[in-house]
């Protein structure tokens, strides 16, 4: 959620919560913000469920411990339904994709303006003018592409593991147009590689800009609501009703994005030990 604290307008609002907290780095540019919020998000997931994974009882569960079960349950099921094999490495991350999701995305529920609220308690009004800080990783298209990247070799390692190197090698080049005849299988051959190479680059770019695409939309609409709650008195409780309103819809994508992030890392996975 968001609250319009600036004073120029909401147009320079929106301008300055959209950059990053960054620093040169290796030559590139690195988003301090977004690193510091993901490894949050992952360490608080990490404490949160082996805390509750060490002090599982086999009696009547707490309810933090029920919440736990039933996740795992949940994700577990997700698992066994599309993917027919070990699920022993799957699972685990499945549930750790789905929970790191939901915990980035949802910092989109918490207010814009809290960094530069504490920042200007501290520093001054001048600095926290000056000091740029995104609660959202998932908003960040740095954050999807790696997490889409990681799934990518993922996919990469279970598709060799399956067919081995010969196996994966022989069905880029002669799949999905195969052919009997050796002349015309290897006339088709260059055509199979590339279908196959594009097939292969569309499902991270897919996951990547999918995610990214509704957070980042999210985001924009907070700070669009924040403009009523900045346009005095008379914006004031329709700029409150509709930033509850949104706030209420968003939790329904932070999940849902979350979900559709992990359960097509766990498709694209399992489609590695099917044939063309």
């Amino acid at each position: 959620m968001s609250e319009q604290t600036g004073t120029g307008g909401l147009n320079e609002y929106i301008q300055h919560h959209l950059q990053q907290y960054a620093i040169d780095f290796g030559g590139g540019t690195f988003h301090v913000d977004t690193w510091v919020v993901s490894l949050f998000c992952g360490l608080v997931f990490i404490g949160w469920f082996g805390f509750y994974a060490r002090k599982a009882t086999s009696g009547v569960p707490s309810k933090g411990q029920a919440f736990v079960e039933m996740a795992m349950e949940f994700v577990d099921n997700q698992v066994k339904d599309n993917f027919h094999g070990d699920r022993s490495s799957i699972t685990p991350l499945a549930i750790t994709i789905f929970m790191w999701v939901v915990l980035m995305n949802g910092m989109d529920l918490l207010p814009l303006d809290t960094p530069g609220v504490a920042i200007q308690a501290v520093a001054g009004a001048d600095v926290a003018a000056h000091t740029f800080f995104r609660w959202v990783p998932t908003a960040d298209l740095n954050t999807t592409a790696a997490m889409s990247v990681v799934v990518f070799f993922l996919i990469l390692y279970h598709s060799l593991k399956a067919k081995g190197g010969f196996g994966f090698g022989k069905e880029l080049l002669t799949s999905p147009f195969a052919a009997e005849n050796p002349v015309t299988r290897a006339v088709l051959m260059p055509a199979n590689l590339g279908l196959n190479i594009i097939e292969y680059c569309v499902k991270p770019v897919s996951l990547a800009m999918r995610l990214f695409g509704n957070m980042y939309g999210g985001e924009l609409v907070f700070m669009l609501i924040a403009g009523l709650l900045g346009g005095g008195l008379l914006m004031f409780v329709p700029g409150v009703i509709f930033n509850l309103a949104w706030a209420i819809f968003h939790i329904l994508i932070v999940l849902l994005q979350a979900f559709i992030f992990m359960i097509l890392s766990v498709v694209y996975i399992a489609g590695a030990y099917e044939s063309h």
